[in-house]
């Protein structure tokens, strides 16, 4: 006699496996454009570098501030 073969049906994936939504793009920002930062206040660009950072100059002090900017808004 043969043996019976069992029918194997496939099992589904497990919901926490599912591959990561992609990023939104980087905001972008050009020269002169008055920003808004959640910790150092108002300020403006003074210098960008293309989606790696800006240069933000907010009176009292001149920051690089890094991709992705969470905390970084145009006004």
């Amino acid at each position: 006699m043969k043996p019976t073969r069992a029918a194997r049906r496939p099992l589904p994936g497990s919901p926490f496996n599912r591959p990561a939504a992609p990023l939104p793009p980087p905001e972008q920002f050009e020269l002169q454009d008055r920003v808004s930062h959640d910790k150092y206040g108002l300020g403006l660009v003074i210098g960008v570098e293309e989606d790696v950072a800006v240069l933000v100059d907010f009176g009292t002090e001149k920051l690089r501030i890094s991709a992705p900017y969470p905390k970084l808004f145009r006004l």
